[in-house]
């Protein structure tokens, strides 16, 4: 079966130049999450920080810019 959300993302607002902590959890522990903005697939780097345990998944942004929303 496929993994589904428990609790899914909710809007948050942050500061221009901030950091935001994005959270969602599943119904799998351990499932593949693909962070996706739109149609572009998100990768971890100096920008983004994606961060897995058990059934809860987390997005870091770093240095939030207007396009970030």
């Amino acid at each position: 079966l496929p993994a589904l959300f428990k609790r899914e993302l909710q809007n948050t607002e942050a500061e221009e130049g901030g950091t935001v902590t994005l959270r969602c959890e599943l119904t799998k522990p351990k499932a593949p999450v693909e962070w996706r903005k739109g149609d572009i697939t998100l990768y971890p780097g100096l920008k983004y920080e994606m961060r897995q345990q058990g059934c809860a998944a987390e997005l870091v942004i770093c240095d939030l810019e207007l396009d970030d929303s």
